[in-house]
């Protein structure tokens, strides 16, 4: 059996909970897609973007402490955030679209 996502460091119930809906049901597999396609694939399925949800992953893939990065490091995360977050949304939508999707509005899902 596998191991479950909460039982990489820092990741909790509410983590678990997002892989899975992002179709990621295990340790083994946030491990393999590694942090930058994993929150891809989050942000994809409707995730809120969130630099610490970000961060706390990357230093959870690499089994330390949510808060150990500082610095340059943590510049460079940021940089890596930004890019994953403006990537990840809505590609195919127009200027206007992609801002209303990234405060939040998104078109309703039901028929």
């Amino acid at each position: 059996m596998s191991d479950p996502v909460s039982s990489i460091r820092n990741l909790g119930p509410a983590m678990e909970q997002a892989c899975a809906a992002a179709g990621i049901h295990s340790a083994d597999e946030l491990r393999s897609l590694g942090a930058d396609a994993a929150y891809t694939k989050l942000l994809q399925n409707g995730t809120k973007p969130h630099f610490i949800g970000y961060y706390v992953l990357v230093m959870g893939l690499q089994n330390r402490p949510w808060n150990d990065c500082r610095g340059e490091e943590k510049k460079a995360l940021r940089k890596r955030f930004d890019a994953i977050r403006e990537s990840a949304f809505d590609s195919d939508r127009d200027a206007f679209e992609q801002m209303m999707n990234q405060i939040g509005v998104r078109p309703s899902t039901s028929a």
